[in-house]
């Protein structure tokens, strides 16, 4: 089974618990509200260094990985196994920057363009991330929900 390993910030703000998250960029996504958590595979290195290098490729954050808590894991739709991992940060949502890649487009077109991996990052409610979220990630956003109902998160 293929693994993937991410981070989903989070922060309290006036006793309400909200997520960071970003858009998928490229076309397929361009107008489809549709938001994940920054995370990508990995092989051969431990899942929290996957996790904060990949947070780093997709959004431009350098994070502590010795400030991160396990949230849990989630077998996503595609059949690979998500290993998720929360930190307590407020990111400025405008200092994003993700890397790119290439695809042709229009498709047959013989035309590449660059799109960045995520073009936009945004903070929402639990409840409002769980309408926005990719489905096989609320899973992810209710283990998050559970440990900041139950005081486990720092």
């Amino acid at each position: 089974m293929k693994r993937s390993a991410g981070i989903l910030p989070y922060k309290i703000e006036n006793g309400i618990l909200k997520v960071y998250l970003e858009h998928p960029g490229g076309p397929y996504f361009k107008n489809k509200d549709k938001w994940g958590i920054c995370k990508g595979e990995y092989e051969s290195e431990k899942a929290i260094d996957a996790a904060v290098r990949e947070f780093k490729e997709e959004a431009g954050f350098d994070i502590n990985k010795d400030e991160l808590t396990f949230i849990g894991s989630s077998k996503q739709a595609n059949n690979k196994l998500a290993i998720i991992f929360g930190i307590n940060i407020d990111l400025d949502c405008s200092k994003m920057k993700s890397n790119t890649f290439k695809i042709e487009w229009p498709p047959k077109s013989g035309q590449m363009v660059e799109y960045p991996e995520m073009d936009k990052g945004c903070w929402f409610t639990i409840s409002e991330a769980k309408t926005k979220i990719f489905k096989g990630q609320i899973k992810i956003l209710e283990k998050l929900e559970d440990k900041y109902r139950d005081g486990y998160l720092k």
